[in-house]
């Protein structure tokens, strides 16, 4: 079986750490479940130490990236999921909704195999607001292609609870907008390798020379220097949760 992250995912484990704070947030929506899947899984990222957790995952290199944990691994996709009806007190699935072939089966699957809270981290396509798509306003036009609209979760996984996610300033989890007040970080190669929007873009170089250029000059300052006060900030992040 061979997946996406199998490509982009080399360095992912070292540049995707998990956030505390963002942690915190998804172990209080999972509730007293004790088994936990989760779906897209990755590396491993907030997956919670003190349940039994059963972690899905496409990509083998992402598999492979995995610190030692009690978790049981299986290859496999969300929209097929290889369990029983009702297998685990609780599932989530961590920024992995938009890399799914079909959303619907795959939220309908989740939906399937969960007794109890589905946990969804994931972003709202109809943000606006952040800076880097003034740079790039190709994100915009990508976020709506890739991310279901929040009122379509309803439909696949029943009554949900939406809720932001503000995004810490020194979030040490590089997804897309982790890094909305040290702005030069997107200007390495290294952070953007571990972001799956810039594989998705391709050639952003003229952009990425303008954002330099700002930052030199004072320009960037100039235009989003307020950010600079704040310790965190709404980015468009959501975690939906149906019950």
């Amino acid at each position: 079986m061979t997946a996406h992250y199998d490509t982009i995912g080399l360095n992912y484990a070292e540049l995707r750490k998990p956030d505390e704070r963002i942690a915190e947030a998804i172990r209080r929506a999972l509730g007293p479940a004790r088994t936990v899947l989760n779906v897209g899984a990755g590396a491993g990222s907030y997956e919670p130490a003190d349940r039994q957790v059963t972690a899905l995952e496409p990509s083998i290199e992402m598999i492979r990236q995995r610190p030692a944990s009690a978790a049981t691994v299986v290859q496999g996709r969300a929209e097929e999921l290889p369990f029983e009806d009702k297998s685990f007190d609780a599932s989530m699935a961590v920024l992995t909704v938009h890399h799914w072939s079909d959303q619907a089966k795959g939220l309908s699957e989740i939906r399937r195999v969960t007794r109890g809270p589905v946990v969804i981290l994931t972003y709202d396509p109809s943000f606006r607001g952040f800076w880097l798509a003034d740079y790039i306003p190709e994100l915009v036009a990508l976020d709506e292609a890739q991310m279901p609209p929040l009122s379509t979760y309803e439909r696949w996984l029943g009554a949900v609870a939406t809720s932001p996610v503000p995004i810490p300033h020194d979030c040490s989890d590089g997804f897309l907008c982790a890094y909305w007040r040290r702005p030069a970080a997107y200007l390495d190669p290294r952070v953007r390798a571990a972001i799956s929007s810039f594989w998705a873009l391709g050639d952003v170089s003229q952009a990425l020379a303008r954002l330099e250029q700002d930052l030199a000059s004072g320009a960037w300052a100039e235009g989003y220097g307020h950010l600079l006060g704040l310790d965190s900030c709404d980015c468009g992040y959501r975690l939906i949760v149906a019950e």
